[in-house]
């Protein structure tokens, strides 16, 4: 051997700094729990958001739900929206200050007149130039009457790493006005641009956006149809499988990696409403759209209707219980080291303990044959 302490002690000071730097970006991802979905309701049609359980039941049974899951008629009267967004932005569109400094105030008093789901947030509008001022008195208005923990706000329409960091020091500003703690306040990035996923310059912007926001990115969340029509896509082809989506969502996946900051996929606007006939080809798109996010690793959606929850829980629940038996074996051959046809590396060995601890969080799992604290070893 040629190498002496010094060497190594050498070797250690020249990659402190990355050593650092690796630690505070990609600190791994989260083990706790993550909603399956994201609802966004309009803020001036949020009185009725406690009834979307009830109004999903009475759709399934209405129009013959074609799938028999156990447990999703249980979440659905239990809880069935797990992560609201009070929307004012899209959803909500353009009206006079009054009208929507009256909106927020209601919004504040409806979520705190009862329960709430456990994931709570709002869209405000984008700091593009024309919706900046109203976007940012929204946000303050809405913290005047509503600070409770773990609140999060969704940015949209974000171009651009200055967006962010304006993001950063307005909710700096606000948790100082507001007494409360550094950090508090955390925020969602919505890609609904190209240009937030490839810059001018040829960078992956999106990238960029996770660290100007100095770690107060919650997640990324994927806008299936302004993006599609801000790269060029016909109306009729808009989709979540359509392969500008698949791209951009390819991008945001590798930039959030092992950094904490998780992934949504967007919404289809096909919606469960009609006749038996639509209603059942509506569950039909998002049953099999929904299956399919979840094959490729984003495992939270957008809904826009209570008809939508159904095949949301029944399409989750089935990707974490028909793979839940494989995944057990495959973990404990690994764990004991047995011979198999696979040979999984400790990498695979936290994916499948990911798999198992996210069924169990969800609710698809009641029993994944190891502890939740044996699977957080893993991670």
């Amino acid at each position: 051997m040629r190498l002496t302490g010094a060497d190594y002690d050498d070797a250690d000071a020249r990659l402190a700094a990355h050593d650092a730097f690796l630690a505070a970006r990609y600190p791994g991802e989260s083990a706790d729990r993550q909603p399956v979905h994201t609802v966004y309701i309009p803020a001036d049609r949020l009185d009725g958001f406690r009834e979307w359980g009830a109004e999903a039941l009475r759709v399934m049974d209405a129009h013959d739900f074609p799938w028999s899951v156990p447990g999703v008629r249980e979440k659905l009267a239990r809880e069935p929206i797990e992560d609201l967004r009070v929307d004012f932005e899209d959803g909500y569109g353009v009206r006079d200050d009054d009208e929507e400094d009256a909106a927020v105030r209601k919004a504040a008093a409806t979520l705190r007149a009862g329960e709430r789901p456990p994931f709570l947030g709002l869209r405000v509008k984008s700091l593009e130039a024309p919706t900046r001022r109203r976007s940012l008195r929204t946000l303050d208005l809405f913290l005047e009457s509503y600070q409770d923990a773990g609140f999060v706000v969704t940015l949209p329409k974000v171009s651009g790493p200055d967006q962010v960091t304006a993001m950063v020091a307005l909710l700096e500003r606000l948790e100082s006005a507001y007494g409360l703690a550094a950090g508090a306040l955390r925020f969602e990035i919505q890609i609904e641009l190209p240009a937030a996923v490839l810059a001018a310059d040829g960078t992956a912007t999106v990238a960029r956006l996770i660290t100007a926001a100095g770690g107060r990115c919650a997640g990324l969340h994927y806008g299936t149809y302004d993006y599609s029509a801000a790269a060029g896509v016909a109306a009729a082809h808009q989709a979540m499988d359509h392969p500008v989506a698949d791209h951009a969502k390819a991008v945001m996946q590798a930039a959030a990696a092992q950094t904490g900051v998780r992934l949504s996929d967007g919404s289809t606007n096909i919606l469960p409403v009609g006749t038996r006939e639509e209603v059942q080809a509506a569950w039909e798109v998002h049953h099999r759209l929904v299956a399919r996010s979840l094959e490729r690793g984003f495992y939270q959606g957008w809904d826009l209707h209570p008809a939508q929850l159904p095949t949301r829980y029944a399409a989750t629940y089935t990707f974490f219980r028909e793979g839940r038996d494989a995944a057990v074996v495959r973990l404990q051959r690994y764990v004991s080291r047995a011979d198999s046809g696979i040979a999984d590396e400790p990498a695979t060995a936290r994916a499948l303990a990911a798999y198992l601890l996210r069924g169990l969080n969800c609710g698809a799992l009641t029993d994944a044959a190891f502890t939740r604290e044996e699977l957080l070893t893993f991670l």
